[in-house]
């Protein structure tokens, strides 16, 4: 195969942009052409497996109708116990790789996911697709080249973001900073102190990761300039940060004239001109406007999961994800439908096509990954938002989503953590703190950042015993949080948050609200007016029962 390079020496530029973006002028009947007839492989290769066998229950499903029909909605537990054994011979294709990621934090660590070749080859084109609409400021036009500087701000493997330079070094000589064999080896705190040394004697083209690792990185860089050290990072002291070479200086030192003219302090954008900013994982949209403010430059935010590979990008426009037609068969399911299903495991929820989704409507996200992948009818756990099935700005005319968030059975903070109702309730438990009854919801603090917000009530006795406050719960439960759940401690370590937020209910609050209603209020992610609701009865005099009174 013809590397990526080489087209864009012997190929006129829109040759390439047709090739890699060329998705974007499919009509929607050409769209679903190609997600049929990938389709109707994939069930082929996939139903002749012993996974498939197995999980099919003998059926043999010729259309893709069918297969829909015959086949219910899976999730991680479905191929845990094949997967996690690492068990090739009953996949569809033989894996060259397998990727690793947190499955549910405290109660099961992790989850694998295995890729074949033809996965990967999917995965690597569509990324490159990412780079040129990165660069873009328009339909057509890009500026992705030979020896462009990516600054190393990923996840090493075994996690989908180490597969990023991997692949793309099949393709492209890009510069990493630090080059990935040293980066591999070093800290979170390591790799922005070497890459960002580097940054400064060669230029910094890409930044790709978290929206809120990005973010904090940034921050710290901004601090370098403004006073010549490093604030305090998550795990460590990293004052003096560089031994500046002359060159460093120079380039510093006229920032900060620049911004004293101007009377603000230093930004990265100060010292790089950022070709691409790229983001991915939850929350982003907490951090886009300050991320462009800082680097001078709209963040471009894309979806890569563990299981479904490289599967949707924005363009020049930034507004809306399209999914790759290649990557995976995707399935919506709408949001009354979802919430059905997961009041009640055992309801089959509707499932609509790309063609069939309505703009303004949120959807769960299905896939069934192409290629050989393990995967079929797979409840990823993302929330996605239609918000429009053309664009004009665009020229498009296939529809485009706004990622919401995780389904309501899971908190992610910051693309950092799956904490779910299990992982609260062991916290609790053997925290030891006298709580009498909880809820939890994810909610966003004045300056739009995430957090796990808990409301407690206190088991009358503890009240009177001790003076319990809010801080002092909030301390302990962190304490457990991290013990629980290690991704929670990384928080912590390499964000330098705390997203817990406690508030404490005065007693017989939650007797009154079931009262009230008819119905105890949600343990997990209780809907905004619940909690408006239950906070207006806290507010209220009402006799407290007999247990109350001591």
């Amino acid at each position: 195969m013809v590397r990526f390079e080489e087209k864009l020496k012997n190929l006129q530029s829109d040759a390439v942009w047709q090739e890699y973006c060329g998705f974007l002028d499919l009509e929607i009947d050409e769209y679903m052409q190609i997600q049929n007839r990938l389709m109707i492989e994939q069930i082929s290769l996939w139903s002749k497996s012993e996974l498939g066998r197995q999980m099919l229950d003998g059926k043999q499903p010729k259309t893709i109708e069918e297969f829909r029909e015959q086949m219910p909605l899976t999730t991680y537990g479905d191929y845990a116990d094949i997967l996690l054994m690492k068990q090739d011979d009953m996949l569809p294709d033989k894996p060259v790789i397998w990727i690793q990621t947190t499955w549910e934090g405290g109660k099961n660590p992790i989850k694998v996911a295995p890729f074949s070749k033809s996965m990967l080859e999917t995965y690597k084109t569509n990324m490159v697709a990412c780079m040129v609409l990165a660069t873009s400021p328009e339909k057509g036009v890009f500026n992705l080249k030979t020896g462009d500087t990516f600054l190393y701000g990923l996840a090493p493997l075994p996690y989908a973001t180490g597969l990023v330079p991997l692949l793309l070094n099949e393709e492209i000589g890009i510069e990493f900073l630090p080059p990935v064999k040293e980066a591999v080896k070093m800290s979170f705190s390591e790799r922005n102190k070497k890459g960002f040394k580097m940054g400064l004697e060669k230029g910094i083209n890409y930044f790709f990761g978290l929206g809120s690792v990005i973010y904090f990185v940034s921050l710290s860089l901004s601090s370098i300039g403004n006073s010549g050290k490093s604030k305090k990072s998550g795990d460590e002291n990293a004052g003096g940060l560089f031994k500046y070479s002359p060159s460093m200086l120079f380039r510093i030192a006229q920032a900060k004239y620049n911004c004293k003219k101007e009377n603000r302090e230093l930004k990265p954008k100060d010292l790089f001109k950022l070709k691409g900013l790229m983001v991915v994982g939850t929350d982003n949209e907490c951090y886009k406007n300050d991320l462009e403010d800082l680097w001078g430059i709209r963040p471009m935010e894309m979806f890569a999961g563990t299981e479904p590979g490289c599967i949707g990008t924005e363009t020049w426009a930034r507004d809306g994800l399209y999914f790759f037609p290649d990557a995976c068969f995707y399935e919506f399911i709408p949001d009354d439908e979802m919430n059905k299903s997961l009041e009640d495991p055992g309801y089959q929820p509707k499932t609509y096509l790309m063609n069939e989704v309505i703009p303004n409507e949120k959807y769960e996200l299905v896939v069934s990954v192409f290629k050989g992948g393990a995967f079929v009818r797979y409840r990823v756990g993302d929330v996605y938002r239609c918000v429009g099935l053309e664009s004009n700005t665009e020229n498009t005319k296939i529809p485009r989503f706004k990622y919401v968030d995780r389904i309501p059975t899971m908190i992610d903070i910051a693309g950092f953590t799956r904490i779910s109702e299990t992982c609260i309730r062991d916290v609790v438990d053997i925290s030891g703190l006298k709580i009498l009854d909880w809820f939890a919801i994810k909610e966003y603090n004045k300056q739009n950042r995430p957090l796990l917000h808990m409301y407690v009530e206190m088991k009358p006795e503890s009240l009177v015993s001790s003076a319990i406050t809010k801080d002092i719960l909030r301390e302990h439960l962190s304490v457990y949080f991290k013990y629980v759940d290690n991704d929670y401690k990384d928080l912590q370590r390499i964000l330098g948050m705390d997203p817990l937020e406690i508030t404490i209910l005065k007693c017989g609050t939650f007797e009154e609200y079931k009262r009230q209603k008819g119905k105890p209020i949600k343990t997990f992610n209780p809907s905004s007016y619940d909690v408006m609701e239950i906070l207006e009865i806290q507010k209220q005099d009402y006799e407290v029962s007999r247990r109350w009174h001591f």
